[in-house]
């Protein structure tokens, strides 16, 4: 069974920084796009950050220059460095992944992880 699994949440203070992992496990053939999401109490879940296969980036405007996302292909795992935060970064973050699990040919489908929660507070 594929599943994601993050890590790497915790409580940090305004200008800090912390490392998300998102580790995927189970049979898979190939993964292709992963991604980090957020969602903050009573709002909707949003992008943050996109990494393709081969490595190529893309921020939504409000992390631009403090968040760097990075994949380790052979460890099957996304990465979200977050600097600089602010308590308006205060969210549960999500990843998921579009990924193709053993024996599907080369249907792919998109996997979600649980979630680890970030909380930026002084």
């Amino acid at each position: 069974q594929v599943q994601l699994v993050e890590s790497g949440g915790g409580l940090v203070q305004p200008g800090g920084s912390l490392r998300l992992s998102c580790a995927a496990s189970g049979s898979i053939f190939r993964i292709d796009d992963m991604a980090w999401y957020r969602q903050a109490p009573e709002k909707q879940r949003e992008l943050v950050a996109t990494v393709t296969r081969a490595g190529a980036d893309t921020y939504v405007d409000f992390v631009e220059g403090r968040f760097t996302i990075s994949r380790d292909n052979a460890k099957k795992t996304v990465y979200l460095q977050m600097n600089s935060l602010k308590p308006e970064d205060t969210a549960v973050y999500y990843c998921n992944a579009d990924l193709i699990p053993t024996g599907w040919g080369y249907r792919s489908a998109l996997y979600w992880g649980q979630g680890t929660q970030v909380t930026v507070s002084s």
